[in-house]
């Protein structure tokens, strides 16, 4: 979308937002801009039924309504629910059927504390809040290219959640991370979109740096305070008290913060690495074994085609002093080579030999001729020819040596295909102008010819995933973790128009909720531009760029705020729920929704804080509470009478209360897209568990200026991991499961749309993924249940919905099965409701 388009519709949103606007006075005194207070627990007739404190506030509505809970769900049931919600992950029929006969009352509550241990609690939780935070692996607008290295950002919610990070100290670390040892935490601030497409026009070039803190300010703002601070970009807010001063205040904050990569550093694995390059040595010796002699003169194809992840000239040993390798054609453009080996028996001679070429791509200090051979790979440390489509470049060695191989790739990292040489001659010389052609393209399959996969493409592939490991175990890695410079100076817009500049503005947090910034002396090595404030001193003007964004991030944690916690507890209750007690979980101003059960929001709040007041009456939340836990607050809920309740209706109230904001039934609703595509790799018994690093990609790989996203068609191991670990492209959502109301991190969503359409039941039913899956989960019913027809049946309605078939369901299932084979059945059952809803 236009970058004019979108800032005019950020005028017309703030000034035709519905309603009236508010005194200053009534905008303060809003429920959410209050000091939390633990409430008293209310008084409430059914006193058997409440469990823990949540119940009571539940309850006493939903009396004064004159409604009534529903009775708990059964032991199947609550399995499902609970693994489903915590996990993301169906339960087995051995873990269901051992929880159904557990005869211990406390069955369920060492099942949720065996959950919420889980290392896949993680995994599932982290996409909520990457959502809220509009997290994507791509820059979005036109170009929308890859950024390679954003995944240490995801993996790092993954490792917090699971180790119950302080959430004070999770907001301290995504907003001042590299100050606190956890770099990679600061790619919240650069997880939005960013445009590389820079415009000579100083008013554009403005208004584009305008939008990039724009959407820092903003998610933020939402995430952790659920403010909408962006609508004072242009005047006050007309409905908040946040002035166009405070907007200017934060933006003067993250004046420093520039979108990029930087290099982090990791403690290194000493044992994984030696491991690591001891099996990339024995695959280096299956790769060549693999490999058959050269031929170039060969009249019929005997090796595989050119691959851009590597490829080895296997000679018979020849003396040579010069090696020229020369490209007569490419699958595009000018031919790219990352790095070009010549050996000897083990040997790489042409480390430090003298390169000369036909001539280098001109001003791309990333392309160079010294890197044809300077013992590194990949696209970044390579040789580009400077003619489309053929080129040559040669080797002087120093001394005459006998050499047995040669290899060469495109790009061993596996990012980039393009450029790749498809036709092409290998010579060697003892002395210049006596050339002997000793490999070619000549005896290779053509480029693009589809063949039955060869070990050669298995152990190159292999090869490029070790090196990947290799790079993580040594503990150097970039990530896109943003930039810091020296903060521009920030002034106040004027109708937010960047050419009309008026007075400067300090950094500073929106002053109508208490506190103000506290700017703490900064480490030399740490604070970037400027002295800084020192001790004793308060102008905000001389805080150097960490400083301002740990004294933000400092004002946010406090426990005086009234909005951090409130919107926290909001957000898992939301998850747990289907909607919040506030139904806008990014939005808790006036204009935002209201809260259901508002005390009961300020009874959790009061629980995650440390030391709460405890009043008359508040009533305790157990035991060993820990401040600012998370996992505290999903346990309350989990263990809540509230949340086990059966999701069965009933007229009464249903006709009272069809929304069921009083939480009279467990609200049933649809899987989410990754829980669902999880649930069919389990069940199918081809999921990969594998945690952490690079993400697998939906989309064939491509090098266009302007990224093209092709879906694949043909899915295999690398694809197979949870849908967590798929690379998150902005924008661009995959065939399948992208129909299933994935946020596509064009902006923030902290909560999805859950829609039906014929999209959905066409993408589960006929698509090439699904075909695949049944196949599979067919063929896995077969080895596990034998071929006896009733026993495959019961083995597949067992593994699908964790119960026994009903002998109606038998009957018809069986003659399914005879009719169109077990691969029909297992398609049904994916597509059931039963499988794809959760009660």
């Amino acid at each position: 979308m236009p970058r004019t388009i979108v800032f005019g519709m950020i005028l017309l949103l703030a000034v035709v937002a519905p309603g009236a606007a508010q005194s200053d006075d009534a905008k303060k005194s809003h429920w959410a801009f209050q000091l939390v207070k633990r409430p008293t627990l209310p008084d409430v007739k059914n006193k058997g039924w409440v469990r823990n404190p949540i119940d009571a506030f539940i309850l006493a509505r939903l009396e004064q309504a004159k409604l009534s809970p529903s009775k708990e769900a059964d032991r199947a049931t609550l399995i499902r629910r609970l693994k489903f919600d915590v996990l993301g992950l169906p339960p087995t029929p051995e873990e269901s059927e051992t929880f159904v006969k557990d005869a211990d009352p406390r069955a369920y509550e060492k099942l949720v504390d065996r959950y919420l241990a889980s290392p896949h609690f993680g995994e599932r939780w982290a996409r909520h809040w990457l959502d809220a935070v509009r997290f994507a692996e791509s820059d979005g607008f036109e170009t929308n290219q890859p950024r390679p290295n954003a995944w240490p950002y995801r993996d790092y919610v993954i490792r917090a959640l699971n180790e119950d990070k302080p959430y004070d100290r999770f907001i301290l670390e995504q907003l001042a991370g590299d100050q606190l040892g956890v770099d990679e935490a600061t790619g919240f601030l650069v997880g939005g979109p960013y445009d590389r497409v820079k415009s000579p026009d100083i008013n554009l070039t403005l208004m584009q740096r305008g939008d990039e803190l724009h959407d820092i300010i903003n998610t933020t703002a939402s995430t952790f305070l659920g403010l909408t601070v962006g609508c004072a970009r242009c005047h006050d807010h007309k409905f908040d008290p946040i002035s166009i001063r405070d907007y200017y205040g934060m933006r003067a904050v993250f004046a420093g913060v520039q979108h990029g990569e930087r290099p982090i550093k990791k403690e290194a694995d000493t044992a994984r690495v030696k491991e690591l390059r001891r099996q990339l040595g024995d695959l280096d010796r299956e790769i060549v074994a693999a490999e058959p002699f050269a031929a170039p003169h060969a009249r019929e194809p005997q090796r595989v085609p050119v691959n851009a992840l590597g490829n080895v000239e296997k000679l018979a040993p020849v003396k040579a002093r010069f090696i020229r390798f020369t490209i007569e054609a490419t699958n595009n453009s000018e031919p790219c080579i990352d790095e070009l080996e010549v050996f000897t028996v083990r040997t790489n001679v042409a480390l430090g030999a003298k390169a000369t070429s036909s001539g280098n791509y001109p001003g791309a200090a990333i392309h160079k001729l010294e890197h044809i051979n300077d013992g590194k790979y990949g696209n970044s440390r390579s040789w580009i020819a400077n003619t489309a489509g053929k080129g040559w470049v040669q080797l002087e060695l120093p001394k005459v040596e006998t050499i047995e191989r040669i290899e060469w790739a495109r790009d061993r990292e596996g990012k980039y295909a393009d450029r790749l040489a498809v036709k092409y001659r290998i010579e060697v010389a003892v002395e210049p102008g006596q050339w002997q052609v000793v490999a070619s393209s000549a005896d290779r399959f053509a480029f693009g010819v589809k063949l039955p996969e060869r070990m050669q493409a298995r152990l190159l592939a292999r090869r490029v995933e070790l090196e990947k490991q290799l790079v993580l175990a040594e503990g150097s890695t970039r990530a896109y973790a943003g930039k810091f410079t020296t903060p521009e100076e920030t002034h106040r817009l004027h109708r937010g128009d960047p050419m009309q500049k008026r007075e400067a503005v300090a950094p500073a947090s929106p002053t109508s909720f208490g506190g103000k910034l506290e700017f703490l002396p900064s480490p030399p090595e740490r604070g970037v531009g400027g002295e800084g404030v020192a001790p004793g001193e308060s102008d905000p003007l001389k805080a150097t760029e960490s400083q301002r964004r740990l004294a933000l991030a400092k004002w946010i944690a406090d426990p005086q705020n009234p909005l951090t916690a409130r919107v926290l507890v909001n957000r898992l209750w939301h998850h747990h729920f289907g909607q919040g007690i506030v139904n806008t979980p990014s939005d808790f101003g006036l204009n935002g929704g209201k809260p259901s059960h508002p005390e009961l929001i300020d009874w959790l709040a009061a629980e995650f804080l440390p030391s709460p007041p405890v009043l008359k009456g508040g009533g305790a939340g157990g035991e060993g509470r820990k401040p600012w836990s998370m996992k505290h607050i999903h346990r309350l809920i989990l263990l809540s009478a509230t949340y086990r309740q059966s999701s069965a209706t009933n007229p009464a109230s249903l006709a009272a209360d069809a929304g069921n904001r009083l939480l009279w039934r467990y609200p049933p609703r649809r899987l989410d897209a990754e829980p669902l595509r999880d649930a069919f790799l389990f069940v199918s018994g081809k999921i990969d568990l594998k945690m952490g690093g690079p993400g697998f990609d939906l989309f064939e790989p491509n090098t266009n200026y302007v990224k093209v996203y092709n879906p694949k068609k043909d899915f295999g191991p690398n694809e197979w991991r949870r849908m967590i670990y798929q690379s998150k492209w902005r924008m661009q959502l995959d065939d399948v499961f992208g129909a299933f109301d994935c946020p596509d991190a064009g902006q923030i969503a902290p909560k999805r749309t859950s829609s039906t359409t014929a999209l959905q039941a066409l993408n589960l039913l006929n698509s090439r993924f699904m075909l695949q899956q049944a196949k599979f989960f067919a063929e896995r019913i077969e080895r596990e249940a034998g071929t006896e027809l009733d026993k495959q049946v019961r083995h597949a309605f067992r593994l699908a919905f964790q119960r026994e078939p009903t002998p109606t369901e038998s009957i018809a299932a069986v003659r399914l099965v005879r009719e169109h084979g077990l691969a029909a059945l297992c398609r049904g059952l994916f597509n059931a409701n039963e499988f794809l809803f959760l009660d």
